[in-house]
C-alpha cells in the first residue's frame, strides 16, 4: 500500500502545482479554495473484544472533490460539500468467513495473513475557516465537520500454510457510516482526524457478544484549488 500512497501523493503534488500556475492568470475576488482533496491515514480500531488486536499496519487513503461555498466577502469563511472515494484496510486477528449461509466471526490463529479491506463512497461536509487571500496559496486552515460514507464492498482475506480464504458480501456490514472530522494545518500539510460513530458491523457476534468495532482515522490531508 505504501507504493500506492507515494504515487498518489506525487500525482497530487503535480496537479496542485499546475493549478496554481493556471490560477496566476485568473486571480480575482471570486476565488474558490481547496476543491480537491487527498488523505493518507492510519486506522485504529476501537471497542475491540478482549482477544482481538491489530498486529500490522492498518491504513487507508481517500480522494475527491469538494464544492467550496464562501459565506463572507473576504471568502475566508464558508462551507464545503463534496464527494469522494476511500479505501481502508484493517490488519487484525478477527477472522471472518461464511459457512452455510452464515457469517462466522472467530479468532484467527496460526495465520500468515488476516485483513479486512473496505471500499467506500464518502460525502464530507465541512465548516471552513482560513487565512487565505486571492494571491496567497499557503495559509492557515481549520476545517471541521462531519463525514458520511457508504461502504460499497468489504473483503476479508485469511491465509495460512494450507489455505487461502477470501470472504465477500458480508451481510452484517453496517454500510452507512458517519462521524466528526477535523483538518487543521498550514499550507500543504494538514493533520486529519475522523471518528466513526457507528460500528462496522451490526448483529455480529464474537464469542456470543456483539461486535462493536469502530474505526478512527488519523493522518494527513492535502487540499488543492
Amino acid at each position: 500500500m505504501g507504493k500506492y500512497w507515494l504515487l498518489i501523493l506525487l500525482l497530487f503534488s503535480f496537479v496542485k502545482s499546475q493549478a496554481q500556475v493556471n490560477n496566476d492568470s485568473i486571480i480575482g475576488f471570486k476565488y474558490l479554495e481547496d476543491q480537491l482533496y487527498l488523505s493518507l491515514t492510519y486506522t485504529i480500531l476501537s471497542n475491540k473484544p478482549e482477544t482481538i488486536s491489530q498486529n500490522g499496519f492498518s491504513g487507508g487513503f481517500a480522494f475527491g472533490f469538494i464544492r467550496d461555498i464562501p459565506l463572507n466577502e473576504q471568502r475566508n469563511v464558508g462551507f464545503g460539500i463534496g464527494v469522494g472515494y476511500s479505501y481502508n484496510v484493517f490488519v487484525q486477528n478477527l477472522k471472518i468467513s461464511r459457512e452455510n449461509q452464515s457469517t462466522v466471526f472467530e479468532l484467527a490463529e496460526n495465520y500468515k495473513t488476516n485483513r479486512l479491506g473496505i471500499n467506500s463512497i464518502e460525502l464530507p461536509i465541512e465548516f471552513r475557516w482560513r487565512t487565505s487571500t486571492p494571491e496567497k496559496y499557503s495559509f492557515w486552515r481549520f476545517y471541521g465537520g462531519i463525514k458520511f460514507a457508504y461502504l460499497i464492498t468489504a473483503t476479508s482475506k485469511f491465509s495460512n500454510s494450507d489455505v487461502v480464504l477470501t470472504t465477500k458480501n458480508i451481510p452484517e456490514l453496517n454500510r452507512i457510516q458517519y462521524g466528526p472530522s477535523l483538518a487543521v494545518g498550514y499550507g500543504n500539510w494538514n493533520l486529519y482526524f475522523y471518528y466513526a460513530l457507528r460500528p462496522l458491523f451490526k448483529d455480529a457476534l464474537f464469542k456470543d457478544k456483539n461486535i462493536d468495532l469502530k474505526d478512527i482515522n488519523i493522518g494527513l490531508k492535502f487540499y488543492i484549488m
